[in-house]
């Protein structure tokens, strides 16, 4: 391991000088290339600044596709990894661009960080609190660039209704309100089984627990496991839980949360719960969260989606009023009569926002500044460290004091274990980064 860190700081230089040039395209290695990582392979392929070098996957049916898919979209065939660390090792790669499972995301992020390279994580940014300062704290050591996936911070509607907010159009904000209505069936229950063929398993786990392979805690449905995803308000729940941050301007964790719920209707293998309530107390204001994977409605007129049954959103309430923000636009309501106020709809034909998250990552990889990322790490692992947080009161069942400053629950040993995990060598997060 100490080579290792050699190798990736002596890389360090030499990557920073190949992504700095304006003329150059820049080399991204995908690490994850199922499902959301596909989508990364078309966004960097189809752009004429950026071509995908790599591909990186524990499952090499998985490559094979992306390779396929890079083809149709750009000249060059990219390299197929199935090892994170030789992706590392490739002194052609400038940046990285994760779409891995939860579990895996900071530990890639700082090796890449380690390496030289800048970095694209999707969200949530850590798998808990602690990694997520870690990553913070290798972004700003090695000098990269490390861009969160919350692709609503560059998103036109929904930057000017923040931009409203700030201007006290609700006038003083006492709440903000996230809603993670997304239906979700039940996943039912399987016995363990065999390692599906081409499949790497022991990288899959990486960080986490060795365990035997169970197809019910493999694709996508990891979500729903402690030892790799953290439920649906760290999955679909995290970007709204981003946007409530962001409109409230609170960049500090809140000193108390509260959080329940529970897997109710169905009996299946699911351990994280599909429906759940929480509460961060700030000084002069609440954040309130809510996830219902279970048939509902909806609420202040956010949603249903088209062609869906998910109402996914945030509601402002101020002094003077409340907005309601989602894919659609958003929507001002003022005074005792909610009078329509200002509104915005999201522009058409629709872009899905994937693009213009990318193109303002590969600007701060060419200006080498991080302050002109729209979702640079510090506010991208503050939002997830929110979901943390709650989730954490949900598992020890009870209300927790949290001291903001230290990023602990003071003496309670309990909820402070739940900070970070224990890791399976050699898939450590380190302490010194």
């Amino acid at each position: 391991m100490q080579r290792r860190t050699f190798l990736f700081t002596s890389g360090a230089a030499l990557s920073g000088l190949r992504a700095a040039g304006a003329n150059d395209r820049i080399n991204v290695a995908v690490i994850g290339v199922r499902g959301r990582g596909q989508g990364h392979v078309a966004e960097y392929a189809k752009r004429p600044d950026a071509a995908v070098a790599a591909v990186c996957d524990i499952d090499t049916a998985n490559n094979e596709r992306a390779v396929q898919l890079a083809l149709k979209l750009q000249a060059g065939k990219p390299k197929e990894y199935r090892d994170i660390r030789q992706v590392l090792d490739d002194k052609n790669i400038d940046a990285v661009s994760i779409a891995t499972c939860n579990h895996w995301h900071a530990l890639a992020a700082i090796w890449a960080c380690q390496a030289g390279k800048d970095v694209y994580v999707e969200k949530p940014a850590s798998h808990n609190i602690w990694e997520g300062r870690q990553m913070v704290e290798a972004a700003r050591k090695y000098g990269r660039i490390v861009q969160v996936g919350h692709q609503s911070r560059s998103t036109e509607h929904k930057k000017r209704a923040i931009e409203l907010l700030r201007q006290g159009v609700i006038g003083k904000l006492y709440m903000a309100k996230g809603l993670c209505f997304k239906r979700r069936p039940s996943i039912g229950k399987h016995a363990d089984g065999p390692v599906p063929p081409g499949v790497d398993y022991n990288a899959w786990l990486g960080p986490a627990p060795a365990r035997p392979f169970n197809p019910n805690r493999f694709h996508y449905n990891w979500h729903w496991f402690w030892d790799y995803g953290n439920g649906d308000i760290g999955n679909q729940g995290v970007h709204e839980m981003d946007i409530a941050r962001w409109g409230l301007g609170k960049n500090a964790l809140p000193r108390a949360v509260s959080s329940s719920g529970g897997r109710f209707a169905y009996d299946d293998d699911q351990e994280t719960p599909n429906t759940q309530l929480a509460t961060f107390e700030y000084d002069d204001c609440h954040l309130v969260f809510e996830v219902r994977g279970l048939l509902t409605g909806i609420e202040a007129g956010i949603g249903p989606e088209p062609g869906s049954l998910n109402s996914i959103g945030n509601i402002f309430f101020g002094s003077d009023g409340y907005m309601t923000v989602d894919m659609a636009g958003f929507k001002v309501y003022l005074g005792e009569k909610r009078e329509p106020g200002p509104a915005m709809k999201h522009a058409e034909p629709r872009q899905w926002d994937t693009s213009p998250h990318i193109e303002n990552f590969l600007k701060a990889v060419r200006s080498r500044k991080h302050t002109d990322l729209t979702c640079d790490v510090a506010e991208g692992r503050l939002s997830a460290a929110l979901c943390h947080l709650a989730n954490v009161s949900y598992r020890v069942g009870r209300k927790l004091d949290f001291d903001p400053a230290r990023e602990t629950f003071g003496n309670d040993k309990e909820a402070n274990r739940l900070l970070t995990r224990e890791y399976r060598v050699p898939f450590v997060v380190p302490e010194r980064v």
